[in-house]
């Protein structure tokens, strides 16, 4: 692959990310992370700075996304920002950690752990029911700081904006009504997201062979080509929500990320598959 097919084929990610992300209200994480892992392998670079570039800059497209996402969610008073910030600030340091463990763990088990997280993200959406909470929402400090924490150090290891785990934890643990507990993990995932880049710039400032443009595990013609693509491409997922059938496309976007997952721990490969 020349370098100019890997840019188209990012852009084209770019997309497709930012359609389902305005249409499903979910992130593309899933699929940035495989295509880049694709691109630049089919560049020439050895799997193991492959996926952690990947991470690296997952995380900084994320960014400006969760940016954008806490300022909505705040003009419609749903962000509680006091436990975004302990939490986010917990979640920081914790992705910090969580990018410094990755960076001494082999790409190719990084891979397969973001597989299975993948796997069972997908297990999650395809059983998940409406949850109420009927208790008044955790209000400590140290429980927050608690939870993000450990969840930062999840979303530092495997390069996502880690919505998926946060959520929940909000919800069933800290007892947030559903909207707040959106709100409230699009800010921490700000804290958490640049703790993530800053471990993945700074465990790869002197790694040799890194592609062009990188700076540390982070690529910038990665970055650019997905954020540019995917945030614009947002607002048309979010009128064509009112127009499309969500719910078969959402089991169709539940089957792509079984089809990632079971790709990224080498599934099809063991079973002899070429898919």
């Amino acid at each position: 692959m020349d370098p100019i097919t890997g840019v188209i084929a990012l852009v084209l990610t770019g997309i497709a990310v930012g359609v389902a992300g305005g249409l499903l209200g979910v992130g593309g994480c899933f699929i940035m992370v495989p295509v880049q892992i694709w691109v630049f392998t089919s560049l020439g670079v050895p799997l193991d700075i492959a996926v952690k570039q990947a991470f690296g800059t997952n995380l900084l497209v994320v960014l400006p996304t969760a940016m954008s996402g806490a300022w909505g969610h705040h003009r419609r008073g749903v962000v509680w920002w006091r436990a975004g910030i302990v939490l986010g600030v917990a979640g920081a340091i914790g992705a910090l950690i969580g990018a410094t463990i990755a960076a001494h763990i082999p790409g190719a088990t990084l891979k397969v752990v973001f597989g299975m997280v993948i796997l069972l993200g997908a297990i999650r959406m395809l059983t998940a029911k409406p949850i109420k909470v009927e208790e008044e929402p955790v209000e400590d400090p140290l429980i927050w700081a608690a939870w993000g924490l450990p969840m930062g150090v999840v979303t530092g290891i495997i390069g996502i904006g880690g919505g998926i785990l946060m959520i929940p934890v909000m919800v069933l643990a800290l007892k947030f009504k559903m909207h707040n507990a959106v709100g409230t993990s699009t800010a921490m995932m700000i804290f958490t997201t640049i703790g993530g880049i800053t471990g993945y710039i700074l465990n790869g400032l002197y790694v040799p062979d890194l592609p062009a443009y990188s700076i540390g595990y982070v690529n910038l013609v990665a970055f650019a080509s997905l954020a540019i693509a995917s945030i614009p491409m947002a607002q048309v997922g979010v009128r064509a929500a009112h127009r499309l059938p969500a719910d078969k496309l959402r089991k169709v976007f539940i089957l792509v990320m079984f089809y990632v997952g079971l790709k990224m721990i080498g599934i099809f490969t063991w079973l002899g598959l070429p898919i």
